[in-house]
């Protein structure tokens, strides 16, 4: 098919890192024992529904007396091509590697989190029926968060000292806040709509069209989003019957979500997109988006890290040295050209930063044995008031059932991303789990 037609069908996929990375290309490089380019690279949707990549752009930034330097590179037969390629995919792993801690992780989970935590324990009571229902996805946060500040996330710590942005990782993480975080694309739905991942579709499952159908995540994600929201719209539909108190008067939820804004996104606090909470369905909107970012997002982006990244070769974290055709010498070439493995093994991690990773990713994809994973315990609160048992106890079978069809998915060969010889089943929403790094289970809050 032509370019036009891929495009026009959807077939087409991008992984852009250039302009978020570009900025700080030239500032890393002056660090000792790393480097960083801008990349995008391209992929093919294929018949099976799987993702080959086409191309790889590197680009590094004029600087000095030096221009911009731009290449595109894609899969080779001969081996000088192959063994580029492979240098290559260490760059963008690299890249992914590091907007995965930082952003995905990090930023949009355990740190835009603490707001709404810091917000409900000043504004809400005890006793109000919406901090009963966050209670629990606000368990150990902060205290992990201040961890992470201490060891991993500070100057010189681990992420700094093991992840491509080097000493810029935090102000990295800063940027892509400041350029596209927003509260309303934080929900599973929108924030799939805003990747390109769907498109609203009022006569499709989930009330959305996957542009790629086996997308595990996607589909495993949905049903718990749905799952969830069911269970809030009963718990705020039960506290906010339509004859009683309306939404929009009660002053401790309307400060709580006011001080959410206006103090802990103070800088984004006169966006147009941030929500109101005058109706219930905006309520239930809000309380859900919470819920999704503390238990199924943040599940499915930390608990499966030693899974696909303990192994390094298969997610290097730092690329180390520069591609060869950069500013190719006659040493270097001779060495790429000769022992293309020594240029290979020079790019990859060090073995004290790979050992210091793999460690790092056991301890975070770690359950500890006092987990509490949604659905599984519920709050005296809510088994003191018989219609909200019940509500619960539906939301458990829901959640049981999701388990079954997980399970089922897994062992569909038809399903290429979560199946087949050498694939790693796609467990990482399956809401319950055992003590340990198991690849599975939802807790209610980010806890590690």
């Amino acid at each position: 098919m032509t370019l036009e037609e891929a495009i026009e069908r959807k077939k087409l996929f991008i992984l852009d890192y250039n302009d978020l990375l570009l900025p700080y290309v030239n500032k890393v490089r002056e660090l000792k024992g790393t480097t960083l380019y801008g990349s995008r690279t391209l992929f093919m949707l294929t018949h099976e529904d799987t993702l080959r990549p086409l191309a790889i752009e590197l680009t590094r930034p004029p600087k000095d007396d030096k221009p911009m330097w731009r290449q595109v590179f894609s899969p080779g037969w001969d081996s000088t091509s192959c063994w580029l390629w492979r240098l290559v995919k260490v760059h963008v792993c690299a890249h992914d590697a590091g907007f995965h801690q930082l952003v995905v992780h990090w930023l949009r989970t355990h740190c835009c989190t603490e707001p709404y935590i810091i917000a409900a324990n000043r504004q809400l009571s005890s006793m109000h029926p919406i901090y009963r229902l966050l209670a629990p996805h606000l368990r150990y946060t902060m205290e992990i968060n201040a961890l992470a500040r201490s060891l991993l996330i500070n100057g010189g710590g681990i992420i700094e000292t093991t992840f491509s942005p080097g000493k810029y990782s935090m102000e990295l993480s800063s940027a892509y806040y400041d350029q596209f975080w927003r509260f309303d694309k934080e929900g599973l739905p929108a924030d799939l709509i805003r990747r390109g991942m769907a498109v609203e579709d009022p006569t499709a499952k989930h009330g959305l069209k996957l542009t790629i159908e086996d997308y595990p995540f996607a589909n495993d994600g949905l049903i718990l989003w749905d799952t969830l929201k069911e269970w809030v719209s009963d718990y705020v539909n039960h506290f906010y019957p339509s004859e009683g108190r309306p939404v929009e008067s009660d002053e401790e939820l309307q400060a709580w979500w006011n001080e959410v804004r206006t103090k802990g996104h103070g800088d984004k606090k006169d966006e147009p997109w941030w929500p109101v909470l005058k109706t219930k369905d905006d309520l239930i909107q809000v309380v859900t988006t919470i819920i999704w970012v503390t238990s199924g997002h943040h599940a499915a982006v930390n608990f499966g890290q030693y899974h696909f990244g303990g192994y390094f070769p298969n997610r290097p974290t730092i690329a180390r040295t520069n591609v060869p055709t950069e500013e190719p010498s006659e040493e270097e070439m001779k060495l790429f050209l000769n022992k293309p493995e020594i240029t290979l093994l020079r790019s990859y991690p060090s073995q004290i930063q790979a050992t210091v990773v793999m460690a790092i990713l056991d301890v975070l994809s770690n359950h500890s044995v006092d987990e509490e994973y949604i659905g599984n315990v519920s709050e005296r609160a809510w088994s003191d008031d018989p219609v909200i048992n019940a509500a619960f106890e539906r939301f458990n079978g829901r959640l049981k059932e999701l388990e079954g069809i997980i399970d089922g998915r897994n062992t569909d060969l038809n399903l290429k991303n979560r199946s087949g010889a050498g694939v790693v089943p796609y467990e990482l929403l399956k809401p319950f789990s055992e003590a340990g790094v198991t690849g599975k289970g939802v807790p209610y809050s980010i806890s590690i």
